[in-house]
């Protein structure tokens, strides 16, 4: 099985996928080899991704809190935080973390399911992108139904050094990530990471964890590198998934995924 991360690493700074790719991840499938993506994104922003690989699979989303059925528009399996850790979290990160922003990412039983707003911020709450489906409410209402996860965010602070500040006092009650070191972390159940969402659909299709290929290039792919047979870092990733990876591939814009596939599969 071949898992691959989305922003950084299958796609480039167009957010498109490559033709290239797109003839390497096909070469793959017709080997009859499962290709999985495992991403940060929610359910309802896999569309696009889709339309470039032009199929349809499994999805790992939401750092491993959602597992996705492309093909057929349906959640198979969701872990959630819920209402008692979600207040708790936003207390402890508003008093770690002055001045920051809480929003909630929730899912219902399809990518685009109109009964469930599926992304939620209090009015404080500054995007780090662009975002068209956010629905703003107030505080207590962010925190008001079980997510999948939590995103805390501190303009003009990094990533890592929000990860410092809160990710030693969150005793074991919530995961914490983050995909962009521009003043975003996110936080997840607890236990639930990229190889977690992994795992659970390695066990759906038979394989065994040595066998599985996973690319990705930030702080919430080291789980699933490091769990996977042969775990592949972009050039542009993060030192922390360089570290974690066997192998360091061309970047996201050189077709690095690509050139690493077409070694088994062209």
């Amino acid at each position: 099985m071949v898992a691959s991360d989305v922003d950084g690493t299958l796609i480039d700074h167009h957010e498109q996928v490559s033709a290239r790719t797109r003839a390497a991840v096909n070469a793959l499938i017709a080997d009859g080899v499962p290709f999985v993506l495992a991403t940060g994104r929610p359910p309802r922003w896999i569309d696009p991704v889709v339309d470039g690989l032009g199929f349809a699979p499994l999805c790992v989303c939401g750092n491993g809190a959602v597992i996705y059925d492309s093909a057929t528009d349906r959640v198979l399996d969701s872990r959630t935080l819920d209402i008692e850790t979600l207040t708790w979290a936003a207390d402890l990160a508003e008093r770690l973390l002055p001045g920051c922003g809480l929003a909630a990412e929730r899912v219902g039983v399809t990518a685009h399911d109109a009964a469930t707003p599926q992304f939620v911020s209090s009015p404080e709450y500054e995007h780090a992108w662009l975002n068209p489906d956010d629905t703003q409410v107030s505080r207590a209402e962010v925190i008001a139904a079980p997510a999948i996860k939590m995103l805390i965010r501190l303009p003009g602070a990094t990533s890592a050094a929000m990860r410092a500040a809160l990710g030693p006092h969150l005793a074991g009650r919530a995961d914490l990530t983050y995909s962009t070191d521009n003043g975003l972390i996110e936080l997840s159940a607890t236990g639930v990471t990229k190889a977690t969402g992994l795992a659970t659909v390695a066990q759906r299709l038979g394989v065994q964890h040595s066998s599985l290929i996973a690319f990705g290039d930030m702080p919430n792919d080291v789980p699933m590198l490091l769990m996977a047979g042969h775990g592949v870092a972009m050039a542009n990733a993060h030192p922390e998934a360089i570290a974690a990876a066997d192998e360091v591939a061309p970047s996201n814009v050189e077709d690095g995924v690509a050139r690493t596939l077409e070694r088994w599969w062209s």
